[in-house]
């Protein structure tokens, strides 16, 4: 049993934090969201007052933040000035590689180990424990934090170097994204010319057309049970949160030198999602604003 101090207790870390009380771990839980906190407390978790509170005593901190600029503040102002030597820092957060490299270089000079280790899976991977988790960090930081993900996720990637986990996400997601705008254009095509969905499917999944997007997430009701098409796109990973995760993908590919203008275009109609009002819905429900409704 570790303790551990879990920053950030929104929709993804919320039920990560859970899962780790049920891994038997003692968890000292903080957020700005009174709701969030007491929900965490309902699960086992125990209460600190402050994010910098809560990391006091912890032999692992845990952090899952909106973006950049929160992780820098709270690793900057509560987490590195309270850590005490050896505790491990694992950043859940989805960022930008540059803040990512600059707060595991802060925890560099603090003499802590730190991993980047944003997630793929979605609220439904967090709940089940089963997220994906790409870790950038040393060899020896990625084999202290492995034990501890593996109460949260099945697939645990060490993808190299500090910032890497962050590379690797944000490229996933951008091929998630793209991809999802062609499946959606594909099967709306296929209705207009007189296709069943359903039929369709059958096809499309066992043939050239077959990827994650449409045999787990196709975003028309019908032929998967569990995709958001089927509960009025009710979030399992928002616009919002897609539309950053783009964002973050082009803002890497103009500091890289990479070409990417699918992933440029795709930001393009998420944004226009988003700015119509569909920011709080499942990313799959940009099919709605192709149909033209």
């Amino acid at each position: 049993m570790a303790k551990i101090a879990f920053i950030g207790l929104g929709n993804m870390g919320g039920p990560m934090a859970a899962n780790l009380v049920k891994g038997q771990h003692q968890v000292t839980a903080f957020d700005l969201s009174a709701s969030a906190l007491d929900t965490a407390v309902e699960k086992g978790a125990k209460k600190a007052a402050s994010a910098a509170e809560a990391v006091k005593g912890a032999e692992i901190v845990v952090t899952m933040l909106p973006a950049g600029k929160h992780v820098r503040a709270v690793y900057e102002n509560d987490v590195l000035p309270n850590a005490a030597k050896g505790t491990l820092l694992i950043d859940c957060s989805t960022i930008d590689v540059d803040s990512a490299r600059h707060v595991g270089e802060l925890a560099s000079k603090a003499g802590l180990e730190m991993v980047d280790a944003p997630v793929s899976g979605g609220v439904g991977g967090a709940t089940a424990g089963t997220l994906t988790f790409m870790v950038g960090g040393t060899d020896g930081a990625f084999a202290k934090a492995q034990p501890v993900l593996e109460k949260m996720g099945k697939n645990i990637v060490h993808t190299g170097a500090p910032g890497s986990g962050q590379a690797a996400k944000i490229c996933n997601n951008m091929i998630l994204g793209i991809t999802m705008i062609g499946v959606a254009e594909g099967f709306l095509l296929g209705k207009r010319l007189g296709l069943d969905v359903q039929k369709l499917f059958n096809i499309v999944s066992t043939s050239s057309g077959s990827c994650w997007a449409v045999n787990n997430y196709l975003p028309l009701p019908g032929p998967v049970p569990t995709s958001p098409a089927n509960r009025d796109y009710q979030a399992g990973f928002t616009a919002d949160n897609m539309l950053k995760d783009l964002k973050l993908a082009q803002q890497a590919a103009q500091t890289s030198g990479a070409s990417t203008p699918m992933g440029a275009e795709a930001a393009q109609l998420f944004n226009m999602f988003v700015n119509a009002g569909g920011g709080a819905k499942d990313f799959s429900g940009i099919i709605k604003m192709l149909e033209g409704k």
